[in-house]
């Protein structure tokens, strides 16, 4: 499996843009998540910004993600953010986060306010918000609309019949209509992604597609599930980077406008070409 395999991580390639995060005391999804990509995309200045601190109150099956009890959002973690965009010189930044239900808003006046403080003073930099279900709560959901981010993402992750072994405490049909809320209510691409080699057939797979376009979701990527220890949800199947292609063809004959279908494929890799 050749096709899954990554350069090692060369201090001198990842070291600036390290050195940038920790300075401004900032998490990223890119680190926490153990992203195969890291290397590839530090190298060119770019990461995804994991918000609200790195602990989940949620226990997803597959994600390397602590969970436990979070602490109270920081107020200043929207300037240290700008801070760090402004030093890497982002031209398209990624904010996603860790699932905080112990908040009322579940954290969307948090997203609102990192967005909008790093637009006010950077109104060239688009800003991609990958978010969590909210709970399917209406109020959050208009919050993170208002902030006007340029795209909205919220991934499926897996087809329904395995949703709830992969994420116990989330509902396939509520991030569906999350998404469906997004693409109804803003005029933002909505978009969404999808791991395979969970367990899942090829019909469920084309039947999340056409959930997904019914929801309103124009933008899809593919990648590979990568289980990141033996405690995770194991990997059933590793696809064929000629499978990857195929289901990036059939993607697109759901209607899809943008597709990214890769082994190493994750939902922010590659972000700013699915705008």
């Amino acid at each position: 499996m050749d096709w899954l395999k990554v350069k090692a991580p060369q201090n001198q390639v990842i070291e600036r843009t390290l050195r940038v995060i920790k300075k401004y005391s900032l998490n990223t999804v890119c680190e926490e998540s153990l992203c195969p990509n890291i290397s590839e995309c530090f190298s060119e200045g770019t990461a995804t910004f994991m918000l609200m601190g790195k602990v989940c109150t949620r226990a997803c099956k597959y994600c390397h993600v602590a969970t436990g009890r979070p602490q109270k959002p920081d107020a200043s973690e929207p300037h240290r953010l700008y801070l760090a965009v402004k030093e890497l010189a982002l031209k398209h930044t990624v904010l996603t986060s860790v699932d905080r239900d112990d908040l009322k808003d579940y954290g969307s006046g948090h997203f609102k306010r990192c967005v909008e403080y790093i637009k006010f003073r950077m109104p060239e930099v688009t800003i991609e918000v990958l978010v969590p279900d909210f709970r399917g709560d209406v109020s959050a959901m208009k919050k993170l609309i208002s902030s006007s981010p340029d795209i909205i993402a919220h991934n499926i992750e897996t087809v329904e019949r395995l949703f709830k072994q992969v994420r116990p405490q989330g509902d396939y049909r509520r991030s569906l209509n999350a998404l469906k809320y997004y693409a109804d209510n803003s005029n933002r691409p909505v978009k969404s992604g999808i791991m395979v080699g969970l367990g899942e057939s090829l019909d469920e797979i084309l039947k999340t597609f056409e959930d997904l376009r019914r929801a309103g979701v124009s933008r899809l990527v593919i990648g590979q599930y990568l289980s990141p220890s033996p405690r995770h949800y194991q990997v059933r199947k590793y696809y064929r980077p000629e499978e990857f292609e195929r289901l990036r063809e059939l993607a697109l004959s759901f209607g899809f406008e943008r597709v990214l279908s890769l082994p190493l494929a994750r939902s922010s890799y590659h972000a700013q070409n699915l705008v």
